[in-house]
C-alpha cells in the first residue's frame, strides 16, 4: 500500500511539474522524504528526473532554444556538481529545513509577484543557471529559479518545457553520477527505476494533455499553492523528524 502511494505521488508530481514548468523534483523531493532518508531521496530523485527529462524531450522535442541551453545550462551543470559535492558534508536536517523554507519563499514570491520577470540578459541567465544548479545539487530542486530565468525570454509553452527539460537533463546526469558515487542510491532501490520510468512517461504525457487544455497562469497559481503547502509540511517535518512512512 505504501509503495502504491509513493508511485501515485510520483505520478502527480510529474504531471504538475510538467504543466507548471518547474519540474517534478520540487514536488517529488519533499514527498519522497516521507518514505526514504533524505540522501536516498536525492539519489532516487536525480535518476527519476533524468528519466522524466528524457520523457519530456521525446514529447516536447520541438522548440529547444540552443542559445538558452548554453547560457543557462552550462553554469547549471558546473554549479550542480558543486552543490552535489556539498550535500555529502551538510547535515540532512539542515538541508531538509532549507528546502522547506526555500519552497515557501519561492512560492510566495511568485504568487504575489506574478508579473515579475528578469531582464533577458546574459548576466541574469548565467546567474539564474548557477543558482538553479547549486540548489539542485544541494537540496534536490532548483526548478523555480530556472523557470524564473527562462520566463524572462517569454518562450512559447512547448518551447519553455522542452528547453527547461534539456537544461535539466544535463544537470541531473551530472548530479546522479555524484550521488551514486557517494552511495545515495542503494542496490535495494534499483527495482524502483523501471517503474519510475513508466511514471515519468505517463506523467509527462498527461501533463502535455493538460498544457493544451488548462490556462497556464491559472494552473500555476494552483501549483504555487501546492508548493507552499509542501514547504510548510517540510518545515513541520523538521520539528517532527521521526515522522516517516514505513515501506
Amino acid at each position: 500500500m505504501s509503495y502504491a502511494m509513493f508511485f501515485l505521488l510520483a505520478l502527480l508530481a510529474e504531471i504538475i511539474g510538467t504543466v507548471g514548468g518547474f519540474g517534478s523534483s520540487m514536488f517529488f523531493v519533499p514527498l519522497a522524504g516521507f518514505f526514504f532518508p533524505f540522501k536516498t531521496v536525492l539519489g532516487i530523485t536525480a535518476v527519476f528526473h533524468v528519466l522524466s527529462n528524457i520523457a519530456k524531450l521525446v514529447l516536447f522535442r520541438k522548440g529547444i532554444q540552443l542559445r538558452l541551453l548554453l547560457l543557462i545550462g552550462l553554469p547549471s551543470i558546473v554549479f550542480v556538481i558543486i552543490g552535489a559535492g556539498l550535500s555529502s558534508i551538510v547535515q540532512n536536517e539542515s538541508i531538509s529545513m532549507l528546502l522547506g523554507v526555500f519552497l515557501v519563499l519561492a512560492s510566495s514570491f511568485f504568487y504575489f509577484k506574478p508579473r515579475f520577470i528578469l531582464k533577458p540578459t546574459i548576466m541574469n541567465s548565467v546567474a539564474g543557471g548557477s543558482a538553479a544548479g547549486i540548489l539542485a545539487g544541494l537540496i534536490g530542486t532548483g526548478g523555480a529559479v530556472r523557470g524564473l530565468s527562462l520566463a524572462a525570454f517569454n518562450l512559447e509553452k512547448n518551447a519553455f518545457i522542452a528547453t527547461s527539460a534539456a537544461i535539466d537533463f544535463g544537470v541531473d546526469v551530472s548530479r546522479s553520477a555524484i550521488y551514486i558515487s557517494n552511495g545515495y542510491l542503494l542496490r535495494e532501490h534499483l527495482w524502483l527505476l523501471p517503474l519510475l520510468l513508466l511514471v515519468a512517461f505517463a506523467g509527462s504525457w498527461l501533463g502535455k494533455l493538460l498544457v493544451k487544455k488548462i490556462a497556464q497562469e491559472k494552473f500555476k497559481n494552483i501549483v504555487l499553492a501546492l508548493v507552499f503547502l509542501i514547504g510548510i509540511t517540510m518545515i513541520l517535518k523538521y520539528f517532527f523528524s521521526g515522522l516517516q512512512i514505513t515501506l
